[in-house]
């Protein structure tokens, strides 16, 4: 029983480690290839035309900037 409360305080001393560190430098893991970025891969996806849901997304975002844009002209100082 001592070796499972041992090994159960190692590791959340180890998971306490890894998420002040990641608090104090504000970096994300990453593995030691340097990940999509240093294959020259902007974005996970590749795809020349964005999806349905990515297409909402930007509609949706457009909408509310027209909107935020219409509310600064008419806004009364």
């Amino acid at each position: 029983m001592s070796t499972f409360i041992l090994a159960f305080v190692f590791f959340l001393a180890m998971v306490l480690a890894m998420a002040v560190g990641y608090l104090v430098q504000r970096k994300s893991i990453s593995g030691s290839c340097g990940g999509l970025g240093a294959l020259g891969i902007e974005k996970a996806c590749d795809c020349p035309e964005p999806c349905d849901r990515k297409k909402a997304r930007m509609e949706k975002e457009e909408a509310r900037e027209k909107k935020l844009k219409e509310w600064k002209q008419n806004q009364i100082l």
